[in-house]
């Protein structure tokens, strides 16, 4: 005779009750989401790691800059002030002297000289001080929603380049003003 725990039997072992053998079971689909989940949070990890390498090197490419900035602009102020002041009274004498100009003449033309100096100098520091504004990491945030660019660039998942985009940002709205932030402060292009 058969007992009550084996009425709902067939023969092959299997419950009347229970799915088929060829399909997923429940502990099946949350292996397969525990797998999806640590791959998740793996790729999750390498984006951050990616991004903290992105922001150290900028950071770095910065702080580089920034240092370049200030050597040329001490070289700029200790050529200026010192040894060119010297250099200039000479070429003023010889000019005089030797070639027989009037001293307002050579005077002038030591000033030319002198302010072109100058502005190669300020371009130079110009040129590098750029490097100071976190360019990259500024995109790389805007593309994750963060930041006054937020609003200018594709989002994370587009192969959009963030660059392109970011290129109008600063007069977005066609007219060519600035496009305006929170209280009314012009948005900074990257």
């Amino acid at each position: 005779m058969a007992d009550a725990g084996d009425a709902g039997t067939h023969g092959d072992g299997e419950r009347s009750g229970d799915a088929p053998r060829g399909s997923p079971g429940v502990d099946e689909a949350v292996r397969e989401l525990g797998a999806t989940g640590r791959a998740t949070l793996a790729a999750g990890r390498d984006a951050a790691k990616a991004f903290r390498i992105l922001f150290a090197a900028d950071i770095s490419l910065a702080r580089s800059a920034f240092g370049r900035t200030l050597a040329l602009t001490g070289v700029a102020i200790a050529f200026g002030a010192s040894s060119w002041l010297l250099l200039m009274a000479a070429l003023i004498v010889g000019l005089s002297r030797g070639l027989g100009l009037p001293w307002a003449l050579a005077l002038l033309l030591t000033a030319l000289l002198s302010v072109a100096v100058t502005i190669a100098a300020a371009w130079m520091a110009t040129r590098y001080f750029e490097h100071t504004r976190l360019k990259a990491t500024r995109r790389q945030l805007a593309r994750l929603g963060l930041g006054e660019l937020a609003d200018f660039v594709p989002d994370a998942a587009s192969s959009a380049s963030a660059e392109d985009a970011t290129t109008g940002a600063a007069t977005a709205n066609g007219d060519g003003a600035p496009v305006k932030k929170g209280l009314g402060i012009d948005v900074t292009p990257p």
